[in-house]
């Protein structure tokens, strides 16, 4: 499973790379600590191979985690049930929880730090979709 892995913390970044990997969740890991750099990767490879997941932090200098997301409105069609967006975020607003509702790539938001739980519950939720879909 193709993953991305976009963050502006170093640590927060190797934390949910080691966890991903101790889950056994995905054996293609592709990290950025930046939203603009992760933008241009996927737009460069979605025809051929966009990432399964990309769990995506909110808060992030020069481009922050909804600008990510405005930015793949246009391509929304060609990436949705390949591509699902996890966002990442420490914050408990409720507005934040609602303006994700509004992206139809996002798949959901997690608090952060992810812990393995979470990832199980990720992984058997797109393994449902691969044996329905």
């Amino acid at each position: 499973m193709k993953t991305y892995l976009i963050d502006d913390d170093d640590l927060g970044i190797y934390l949910t790379e080691q966890l991903l990997r101790a889950e056994g969740f995905s054996n293609c890991i592709s990290t950025f600590q930046s939203a603009t750099e992760a933008l241009n990767t996927l737009v460069g490879e979605k025809k051929v191979a966009a990432p399964d997941v990309v769990f995506l932090d909110l808060n992030m200098p020069v481009m922050s985690g909804w600008d990510f997301l405005d930015a793949l409105a246009p391509y929304q069609d060609e990436l949705r049930g390949r591509c699902h967006i996890y966002i990442l975020t420490s914050s408990l607003a409720l507005a934040d929880m609602e303006k994700a509702k509004q992206y139809g790539l996002v798949a959901g938001l997690i608090h952060k730090p992810i812990d393995s739980e979470e990832i199980r519950a990720i992984h058997s939720q797109l393994a449902g979709e691969a044996e329905n879909g």
